[in-house]
Formats: C-alpha cells, sequence, structure tokens
C-alpha cells in the first residue's frame, strides 16, 4: 500500500468521495435505529445502522475517524481498511471490527457485497488488545449475515425493521463474547457516574479538580483510574465530545464558527479550531466544506 494512502499522512483526496463521516453512523443507504446521540448503559448496545450493498463501488474514504463502533463484512476481497500501522483486508474469511476514535481509511475500487453495522457498546477493550479485531466467521454468524442482509435487500413498504434490528443485535453480541476480544473491568459506580456527569455538562467548564469532587476521588487518583479504565485522559474524551457534537454543527447547520465553538463548550474560535484539527485530523472549514449540507456516508 503507498504511504499516500495511510491515515497519517496529508493527503490529497482529488475525486475521492471526500467525507469521513466524523459526525453521523448514519450511511443514507441503509437502514437507520437509534441516534448516536443515545449513550448505552453498561454492557448494552445502541444499533445505529445496518446496511448492504450488493456492488459497493469506489469505498476511497481517507482520514475517518469516528466516535461509534463499526462492523465490516464483504462476501468478496478486495476492499480493506488501512490503519497508521497495520492494513487490514476485508472479505470472507474475517468480521472486521473497529472500536471508537479509530483513525483509519477505507480502500477498494471494484465493486464488491459489502454489509456494515454502526453502533455504539458501553464496554471498552482492554489496554493492550489489538484492534482492529479481525474475527473468523462461524457458522451461526454467516448465517446470521445472509438474512440479515436478505431482509435489507426488500423494497422501502417491505422492510422488516424489527427483524433487522434484532438479527444485527444477535450478530453483534455473537462476536463481542467471542474469547479472542479482551475487554476493561467493568467500570466502577463512582466512575460511571462521573461518564454520565461529562456526558451531561460537557459544554461547561470541567477541570479535573471539578470531576475528582463529583467522583469523591483525590484528583490524582481520579485521573489514574480514568486513564485505565477508558484508555484516554479525562481532557482528552471531554474534546472528543465537543469535537462530535461540533462536527454535527458544521455538517449540518449554517451556524458561524463562534457560535458552534460556543454551543460546544470551547471558549473561542481558535481553541476550537486546534481542538477540533487535533481530534479529526482537518480544520472546521474544511470539514464544512467537504460535509456541505448533508452527510454523505460510506457505509
Amino acid at each position: 500500500m503507498s504511504d499516500s494512502l495511510r491515515p497519517e499522512s496529508n493527503l490529497s483526496v482529488g475525486d475521492w468521495a471526500e467525507l469521513g463521516a466524523y459526525a453521523s453512523p448514519f450511511s443514507g443507504t441503509g437502514v437507520e435505529f437509534l441516534p448516536m446521540a443515545v449513550s448505552p448503559e453498561d454492557g448494552e448496545l445502541v444499533l445505529h445502522e445496518a446496511g448492504y450493498l450488493p456492488r459497493r463501488p469506489h469505498w476511497n474514504y481517507p482520514n475517518v475517524f469516528t466516535p461509534y463502533w463499526r462492523l465490516y463484512y464483504d462476501f468478496r476481497p478486495g476492499h480493506q481498511v488501512v490503519f497508521p500501522h497495520r492494513e487490514v483486508p476485508l472479505g470472507p474469511d474475517r468480521f472486521v471490527l473497529i472500536p471508537t476514535h479509530q483513525l483509519f481509511s477505507t480502500v477498494g475500487t471494484e465493486p464488491r457485497p459489502h454489509f456494515w453495522i454502526a453502533f455504539s457498546y458501553s464496554e471498552q477493550p482492554a489496554p493492550g488488545q489489538a484492534v482492529p479485531f479481525e474475527l473468523s466467521p462461524g457458522k451461526t454468524e454467516v448465517s446470521l449475515v445472509r438474512d440479515i442482509t436478505k431482509l435489507l435487500q426488500a423494497t422501502e413498504g417491505h422492510l422488516n425493521r424489527q427483524r433487522i434490528y434484532h438479527g444485527a443485535l444477535a450478530l453483534l453480541h455473537l462476536l463481542l463474547s467471542r474469547p479472542e476480544i479482551q475487554w476493561q473491568r467493568r467500570t466502577p459506580g463512582k466512575l460511571a457516574n462521573v461518564i454520565r456527569y461529562i456526558e451531561s455538562h460537557y459544554t461547561s467548564p470541567l477541570s479535573g479538580k471539578h470531576l475528582a469532587e463529583v467522583a469523591h476521588m483525590s484528583e490524582s487518583v481520579f485521573r489514574r483510574q480514568f486513564h485505565e479504565l477508558r484508555n484516554t485522559s479525562p481532557g482528552r474524551f471531554i474534546a472528543q465530545l465537543r469535537v462530535r457534537m461540533a462536527a454535527h454543527l458544521l455538517a449540518t447547520t449554517s451556524m458561524d464558527m463562534a457560535e458552534i465553538a460556543e454551543r460546544c463548550g470551547f471558549p473561542n474560535c481558535a481553541y476550537f479550531s486546534r481542538v477540533f484539527r487535533k481530534i479529526t485530523m482537518e480544520p472546521p472549514a474544511q470539514f464544512r466544506r467537504k460535509a456541505g449540507a448533508t452527510l454523505l456516508g460510506e457505509g
């Protein structure tokens, strides 16, 4: 794979479909379920979208960075996902599961039968667990995929959303319970309360000292335990939530940068632009130009 296609490079996308889809789990071609704003409770899954394209063409999306999980399965080889230090081919011999906040590019020019699910999950991979997860398909899992894809190909008036929903959740539960995946231990009650607090107050100023008080811990213990459990710092976790909302507003509204910065908890436009670029790998103005008024999905 040429280095120009790797996610960390400052590549020129040219004629590629340019939206990385940070802000939304919806591709516009799949069946949509619960919105991204719904946060799963401990141990639960939230299904956002399931989709299937018999001939998925032109799957070139550079620097994708999303706040939700993805499952990919291709019925024929030819497409791949490219991470900064790893290339993962897609095909019938593997499921590819990508956790949240991973930077990657998708690469593929020839049409392929392509199945995907976008979802949120409350659990986090254990530190040191290699991602993405590459899982060999079992007979039951492949059977579920085939059943779901048949349902997804029904015409709009004949879609059985309930069967698609339950089939997709059954598939995800099977895959996420595989012994190859190691998970972090369950978030203790104190930290779970803090995470819920952050998700409700991320537009307000949130200091490490204040969050430690909410958790009834010393600041040093709070920071250490938070990093152990979420594999990121409290500050970066807050920044990711703010950028997620900012990306949504950039893509779907005509608000100016100052108003978006204020609504999402950034003290000024300069700081907003700096944080947005650090997390999404591009400045907010460029993201808005790419997104336009409507999010284009890559599946």
